[in-house]
């Protein structure tokens, strides 16, 4: 028998500390539901609860959907994930670069095209449009297609566009037809206009002066391919037991929906990202399939361990906040394992003056985001998004934020000078 109570009490406390209005979690396990809770409320004022039906923003669980719909026409023999994007998309022609034809449709799927994060141009809502927003001028390039990986979502969403050409349909209208109906979940939805039209939606929310405080929904424009599916935690159950072999009828053939696991780049420690899932491929014996998101008003994570048929979802009303810890939780309750068991640590290093100086300056990327790298009374700080945090080195080439035990990893060149660093998924290029 599965005890609860330790993990709906890590719940309480982590949404107490980090002031989360609202959280749904369900699991199941070979496509029975083994547990499903609303924490919270989904509208402070009104004081509605949440429930495992609220309606939640999933963010960049999005992207999953869209990678398993490429799959699918990988599998009816429509495309391959070896075909150049151009093949599809002619006229995406970026500036100042001629090997066109090396950028593939897997490096889309995989965040490695070699282009670092972009500027967001939401109000585009035509992918002719974003194919000339994405010509008009010199991005910056980290390296060559698969040398590194980078959280793009501008180059994400060439996958609808490559969606829409080859099967004639809009981009949501095939996902619906083709995932989102045939699952029957009922509750998932692209549109704004249907979540005026259902009840028990939650409100979104925001910090401001360290409250939450309501904001709209984002109509993202063309970032819906990667972003825009408002869904439950309930129809996330039904989605993941695609990916666990809980279906009669699967959507998409084995040997194409295993590929989308396949480790392509490390992002840290022992996990792996492959086609829209990170994988970590040895906890405790079982491997962990997951992708997370965040938009304003926005924390998510899903996931899956297939080799025990487990689906979790977790969906939260507030941007920022620990999705993804409330998800492993999930995970390691149902595995009988200490609530707050982590996918891995980071070790002590002794790091010298000179090493630790070689990390100062400012990182920036054109997502309008910098970073900067400074030394405080020999220890160091980062200042991101105008919070200052304290770091402590697990390797010569890896420092961690200790409070949110995240890893930073910098990247050196051929005269061991540091060039950029890699957190969340993003690459931030050092200033000259």
């Amino acid at each position: 028998m599965i005890q609860w109570e330790p993990f709906e009490k890590f719940v309480e406390a982590l949404m107490e500390k980090e002031q989360i209005p609202g959280v749904a979690v369900a699991l199941s396990k070979n496509g029975q539901t083994i547990y499903e809770r609303g924490f919270g409320a989904r509208d402070v004022a009104a004081n509605e609860p949440v429930t495992p039906e609220t309606i939640f923003g999933v963010a960049s669980i999005t992207k999953s959907f869209t990678a398993l719909a490429i799959m699918k026409l990988v599998d009816i023999g429509k495309l391959r994930v070896d075909d150049a994007v151009i093949k599809y998309l002619p006229d995406l022609q970026f500036v100042d670069y001629t090997n066109m034809e090396t950028i593939k449709i897997h490096h889309l799927l995989s965040h490695t095209t070699g282009l670092a994060t972009m500027e967001r141009k939401e109000h585009l809502t035509t992918f002719e449009e974003h194919i000339h927003y994405l010509n008009e001028k010199a991005w910056t390039w980290l390296g060559k297609p698969g040398e590194y990986i980078c959280y793009n979502n501008d180059t994400f969403l060439l996958l609808g566009a490559i969606i829409e050409k080859i099967t004639g349909e809009s981009y949501q209208d095939y996902i619906k037809n083709t995932i989102i109906d045939p699952l029957q979940m009922a509750r998932t939805t692209y549109s704004l206009l249907d979540l005026q039209l259902l009840e028990n939606v939650t409100q979104q929310y925001v910090l401001e002066k360290g409250k939450p405080v309501v904001c709209p929904w984002p109509t993202l424009g063309n970032y819906a391919v990667g972003g825009g599916i408002r869904s439950t935690v309930v129809d996330l159950l039904k989605y993941g037991n695609v990916y666990v072999d809980a279906l009669e009828k699967n959507i998409v053939n084995d040997s194409y929906r295993l590929q989308m696991v396949q480790p392509v780049q490390r992002t840290h420690g022992n996990s792996y990202y492959g086609f829209a899932l990170q994988t970590t491929p040895d906890y405790e014996g079982v491997t962990l399939v997951e992708h997370g998101g965040g938009q304003p008003g926005v924390s998510s994570n899903f996931g899956f361990v297939p080799e025990e048929g487990i689906v979790v979802a977790v969906l939260t009303n507030l941007s920022g906040v620990s999705a993804d810890a409330i998800w492993l939780a999930a995970v390691n309750t149902a595995l009988g394992l200490p609530v707050d068991e982590k996918k891995s640590t980071h070790p002590h290093f002794d790091m010298t003056q000179e090493q630790m100086e070689r990390f100062v300056g400012t990182y920036v990327s054109d997502e309008d985001a910098d970073i900067d790298m400074t030394i405080t009374d020999q220890t160091m700080m980062a200042t991101i998004d105008d919070t200052m945090y304290t770091l402590r080195a697990s390797d010569e080439q890896t420092l961690v934020i200790d409070s949110l035990d995240k890893p930073i990893r910098f990247f050196f060149d051929e005269n061991n000078s540091v060039w950029a660093l890699f957190i969340g998924l993003r690459m931030f290029v050092k200033r000259a």
